[in-house]
C-alpha cells in the first residue's frame, strides 16, 4: 500500500475536483429527469417537435438536469448524428438581433446561398424560418436551449419566441424549444399569439424539503471515493460528451475527469469506513439538520462540504481529516448573527442604552424615541446600579450616536431637518433575540445589568 500521505492529497484534490467541476451528475428528480430525455430523444428518432418549460429557483440544478440529460443522450447514435444543439442565454443575447445571429451561426448558415451574408434582423429571419420551413420529418433535428427564458419575454414583440413556437407547433423541420427559467409566472409573461402556440408542457424542480434521510445519504456519498468499477463508469459517461458539437454550451470543456485518478482498493475501503462512521455519528446528524434547515439545496451542499475537504492535509492521519467536531463548527458558523457580533463589541454604557431601548420599545409596542426618552430610563437604573453611577449626560450622548452611525438605530426625520439631536426620533433595527443572545454572550457584564436586561421594573 502506498504512502497514506500521498494518498490523502490525491483524495483532496478528487474530491475537491468532483465539488467543482462535475456539472453533468444529478441526483433525484428521476420522472423529470425521464420526461425531458424522452422529449429529446423523439424530437432526433421520430422527428417529433415540441417545446417545454423547465422551471425552479436559482440552485435547485435545472442546468445540471439538462446537462445530465445530453451527456446521457450522448451514447444514443441517432442522437448525436440528427441532432443539431442551439444554445441561447437571456444575460448574453439581450435583444432578437444578436439572439438570431447566434442561431445562425450555430446553425452554420450565416454564409449560405452564394456566398450572401445577411446584414438586417429582417433578412436573417426571414433566411432562418424558409431553412426551417424547407424541411420536413427526415430533415436533421434542431434543439433550442434558451436558458433565462424569461428574459426573452422582454423582447420586442417576442418576435424570437413567437417565430420558433410556431414552427415546433406547424409539420416544418422538427425543433424543440426547451426553455430553462426561475420565474414561475413565466407564462403570464408570454403574449397572447405567442402563448396559444407553445405546448405548455412544464417540469418543476424544487428541492425536496422533506426527505432528510437522503439528504444524509448525499453528504456521505459526496465523501466517499468510487470503487474502481464505479470511476470507470463514470469515465465511459464522462468520454460520450467529446461527440458534444456546440461552441455556446461549454460545461464539457472543462468538465471533472474520472479517469485522472486511481486509488489503492484499502485505502478506498478504510476512507469510506471513516466517512460512514461519520454519517452515523449523532452530533454530525444534528450539524446537518441545522445545515438542512438553513438551505436545502444540493448547491449549498456541495459548498458546505467544499469547506470541509479544504482543511484536509497530509500532516494528520486519516481518523483527523474530517472530524465530527470540524463539521459540528462549521454548521455552528451558518448561524452566527452579524449583529449579535456587532453588540459584543459594544461598550457597557452602549449596551446599556441598547437593553434601555429595549424596554422602552416593548411597553410601548416599538414606538419611536429620542435620546431624552431613553436617556431618562437609563439614569433610573443608573441612580440604583452600584456600576452605573455618575455617568455625565454629554458621554451618554455620544455613546447613544455612536449606536446611530453604526446603524443600529435608524433616523426617522430626514438629516436637513433642524431638530436638535437629542429630540430626533429613531427606531430600532434589532430584534429582542438579537439583544437577549448578546447579553448571554458579552464576556464579563455586570451582573446587574443582566437582571435589568431581563425586567424593565427597577
Amino acid at each position: 500500500m502506498p504512502d497514506d500521505s500521498e494518498e490523502i492529497l490525491k483524495t483532496r484534490k478528487f474530491l475537491k475536483a468532483r465539488l467543482l467541476r462535475d456539472y453533468s451528475t444529478f441526483r433525484g428528480h428521476e420522472n423529470e429527469h425521464d420526461n425531458i430525455r424522452q422529449l429529446l430523444k423523439r424530437t432526433a428518432e421520430m422527428g417529433e417537435s415540441n417545446s417545454m418549460l423547465l422551471i425552479g429557483p436559482r440552485g435547485s440544478g435545472k442546468t445540471t438536469l439538462m446537462n445530465a440529460v445530453l451527456t446521457d443522450l450522448m451514447k444514443n447514435k441517432d442522437f448525436v448524428q440528427n441532432t443539431l444543439i442551439v444554445y441561447l442565454n437571456g444575460n448574453l443575447h439581450t435583444d432578437d438581433r444578436l439572439a438570431l445571429k447566434s442561431v445562425t451561426i450555430q446553425m452554420q448558415l450565416e454564409n449560405a446561398t452564394d456566398g450572401k451574408v445577411f446584414g438586417s434582423f429582417a433578412e436573417n429571419l426571414a433566411f432562418l424560418l424558409a431553412c426551417l420551413k424547407a424541411g420536413n420529418k427526415r430533415s436533421k433535428s434542431v434543439v433550442f436551449i434558451l436558458d433565462e427564458f424569461d428574459l426573452f419575454c422582454s423582447h420586442h414583440n417576442q418576435t424570437l419566441l413567437y417565430n420558433l413556437f410556431d414552427v415546433s407547433q406547424s409539420a416544418q423541420a422538427p425543433i424543440c424549444v426547451l426553455g430553462i427559467t426561475c420565474r414561475l409566472d413565466v407564462i403570464e409573461l408570454l403574449e397572447k399569439r405567442v402563448k396559444s402556440r407553445f405546448s405548455h408542457r412544464q417540469v418543476f424542480i424544487f428541492p425536496n424539503g422533506e426527505d432528510f434521510d437522503a439528504y444524509i445519504k448525499l453528504f456521505g456519498e459526496l465523501l466517499s471515493i468510487p470503487s474502481e468499477k464505479q470511476l470507470k463508469e463514470q469515465s465511459e459517461r464522462v468520454a460520450g460528451l467529446k461527440h458534444l458539437q456546440s461552441n455556446e454550451l461549454t460545461f464539457h470543456r472543462n468538465h471533472f475527469q474520472p479517469s485522472k485518478y486511481k486509488f489503492h482498493k484499502k485505502y478506498t475501503e478504510s476512507w469510506n469506513k471513516h466517512i460512514a462512521g461519520l454519517v452515523k455519528n449523532a452530533s454530525v446528524t444534528k450539524a446537518l439538520q441545522a445545515v438542512f434547515d438553513f438551505d436545502i439545496s444540493q448547491a449549498f451542499l456541495k459548498s458546505f462540504i467544499y469547506r470541509l475537504v479544504a482543511h484536509i492535509n497530509n500532516a494528520a492521519p486519516m481518523s483527523a481529516q474530517i472530524t465530527a467536531e470540524s463539521i459540528s463548527q462549521l454548521a455552528a458558523s451558518y448561524e452566527i448573527d452579524d449583529k449579535v457580533e456587532l453588540l459584543c463589541g459594544l461598550s457597557v454604557l452602549e449596551l446599556c442604552l441598547v437593553i434601555a431601548i429595549k424596554h422602552h420599545s416593548e411597553i410601548y409596542d416599538r414606538d419611536p424615541f429620542n435620546f431624552e426618552i431613553i436617556f431618562s430610563r437609563f439614569n433610573k437604573f443608573a441612580k440604583v446600579s452600584s456600576t452605573m453611577q455618575g455617568i455625565e449626560r454629554p458621554v451618554a450622548l455620544k455613546a447613544f450616536e455612536h449606536l446611530r452611525n453604526m446603524e443600529l438605530l435608524l433616523p426617522l426625520t430626514a438629516t436637513t431637518c433642524k431638530v436638535q439631536k437629542e429630540f430626533e426620533m429613531h427606531k430600532m433595527a434589532l430584534t429582542y433575540t438579537q439583544i437577549n443572545q448578546t447579553v448571554q454572550r458579552y464576556q464579563a457584564l455586570p451582573t446587574e445589568v443582566q437582571q435589568w436586561s431581563q425586567s424593565s421594573i427597577i
